[in-house]
């Protein structure tokens, strides 16, 4: 069996382990405590069969590609010595990839509709769209401009916890100050961004970056990123939301 085939059978393997849990405790509570059939079962089985599959090829995708890629550009970039290009680089790509983010895009289409139902947006197609542009537009520059912040933090050895602390202390000031509708917004917003895709470039970058630098521990400087870019999204939607109620 070729090399490929069988990392990418171990990888089918993890998933299913990974999956297990979920499949049991749905089927736990409609055998034995709702007592039915669900409905569409084949469609049911055939969709987690393409879990399944869509899960395996993207953890494989993530270490044939991604890691390697998101980690030998931070650490070109780095060896290039110019500073310009690498948070460049690291606010395109946290744009880049949050832009692209399937679960931002759910939450801000969700958001929409619910705005719109509640008066805070006109109840139109155009007006549900530009909200769910804004946001996704906001997030993705909040989460550039985390990247930019957690380069800096490596690069100059700046203190993590005196980071991450000082702004969440903005977010408490921003929500005794924010609209309510788009308080819980804002704090979703936080957590969507560190899903399936940007997680692994974020990490990818941290840890490269954290490798090329003299006197860096990728292991102590080279994780923190992915809090920046939970971080910056709440404060950057609060401020969004702010600014689109009292314009």
């Amino acid at each position: 069996m070729p090399a490929a085939l069988r990392t990418l059978s171990r990888y089918a393997l993890g998933s299913a382990r990974d999956l297990a849990p979920i499949v049991l405790v749905i089927a736990f509570f409609q055998v034995l405590v709702l007592q039915t059939a669900p409905d569409g079962i084949l469609g049911l089985l055939g969709g987690a069969l393409l879990v399944l599959a869509g899960l395996t090829f993207f953890v494989f995708g993530l270490e044939l590609a991604l890691f390697p890629i998101g980690e030998s550009l931070a650490y070109a970039l780095a060896r290039k010595g110019s500073l310009f290009w690498l948070i460049t680089f690291a606010f395109l790509l946290g744009f880049g990839t949050t832009i692209a983010e399937p679960a931002l895009t759910a939450v801000a289409s969700e958001a929409a509709l619910v705005a719109a139902a509640d008066g805070a947006i006109r109840d139109t197609d155009a007006a549900k769209a530009s909200y769910v542009l804004g946001l996704r537009i906001t997030v993705a520059i909040s989460v550039g401009v985390a990247l930019i912040l957690g380069v800096l933090r490596i690069v100059y050895a700046w203190s993590l916890p005196l980071m991450i602390i000082s702004g969440y202390v903005l977010v408490i000031l921003m929500t005794a100050v924010a609209p309510v509708d788009i308080v819980g917004i804002a704090y979703d917003s936080g957590g969507v961004t560190t899903s399936t895709v940007t997680v692994p470039l974020v990490a990818a970058l941290g840890v490269g970056l954290a490798s090329s630098i003299r006197d860096r521990n990728p292991m102590t400087d080279g994780f923190g990123l992915i809090a920046f870019a939970s971080l910056t999204p709440m404060i950057f939607v609060m401020a969004y939301g702010s600014l689109i109620t009292w314009a």
